[in-house]
């Protein structure tokens, strides 16, 4: 099977770029993305390549969680609460729950309603996060809780390999400008090597990302696909942004430097998709022994 774009999904792809790089709502509410998943009769296959374009361009909203997780469930249960939503991660912590109107929380089994907010500080300041305390359950069905859950994780992969291709594009810029012992640094076989290896990685997960869209879109038994999808694309970015750090030399260890926006970025979702605890399920999936029955 060959996961890749329709035309109609690069069209969609396309026309939201120039609003996401604006960081505005109202810009991005325009082209209809909180509306695809609901009135416009789209899936997950249509929005994640939008998805990648929102890592790409770390936009500083929760759109991803607004129009790909809260969107559906919402429209599901009938409520219209909340123009900007946020989803609770591990423990609570919220990206971009200061300025959300509406939290939710979907672990336990059920959704639930946000309720007390607390400031936290993470690697990424622009997350504006937040730790939020589960309250009211909107709902405990567990077919749309399951859902709403794999959507989130999805999301978050799908942003992730946009995150790895916008790392790779500044550190490919970088190495052919930046000349060394008369040569520009980019025609080093040690530069071209670490790209490779990290570009091979994003173009591994890409397909991925797709796969787990069309299992979520087919109602078949998604958890898998899902799980192997945030693996790759969590270990993807987080290569992209080893070698993209190494190739920038001494700059690339400068925080205000712009890679590090990305790569903080790349580090604090890698860190709340858990791709660690989705190896493990994955590894029981297949029926790896657990390592501890190994000693």
């Amino acid at each position: 099977m060959r996961f890749a774009l329709t035309e109609d999904q690069v069209a969609l792809r396309d026309a939201v770029r120039a609003p996401l790089a604006t960081g505005d709502w109202s810009a991005v509410a325009a082209t209809g993305v909180f509306a695809a998943m609901t009135d416009l009769g789209l899936d997950e296959t249509d929005l994640v390549p939008v998805l990648e374009e929102v890592g790409y361009a770390a936009v500083a909203l929760p759109v991803t969680a607004t129009a790909f997780v809260a969107a559906p469930l919402l429209a599901a249960l009938g409520d219209d609460r909340g123009p900007r939503v946020a989803i609770a991660g591990p423990g609570g912590l919220t990206p971009f729950g200061g300025h959300a109107d509406l939290i939710l929380h979907l672990d336990g089994g059920a959704a639930r309603i946000g309720g007390a907010r607390t400031a936290a500080s993470t690697v990424d300041t622009s997350l504006d996060a937040v730790v939020s305390v589960a309250g009211e359950v909107l709902t405990g069905d567990p077919a749309l809780v399951g859902a709403a859950a794999a959507r989130a994780a999805l999301g978050h992969a799908a942003e992730l390999v946009g995150l790895g291709r916008r790392m790779l594009e500044l550190t490919v810029g970088y190495v052919k400008q930046r000349q060394q012992f008369g040569a520009p640094v980019g025609s080093f076989q040690a530069v071209k090597h670490q790209l490779a290896d990290a570009y091979l990685g994003l173009e591994f997960a890409r397909p991925a990302v797709l796969a787990a869209a069309w299992a979520l879109r087919e109602g078949v038994d998604a958890g898998p696909a899902v799980d192997g999808a945030v693996v790759l694309a969590a270990d993807a970015a987080h290569a992209m942004s080893r070698a993209a750090i190494q190739c920038h030399g001494a700059i690339g260890y400068t925080v205000e430097y712009e890679l590090h926006h990305y790569a903080k970025r790349a580090w604090a979702l890698a860190a709340l998709a858990t791709p660690g605890d989705r190896l493990d399920a994955l590894a029981t999936t297949i029926g790896l022994p657990d390592p501890e029955e190994l000693t």
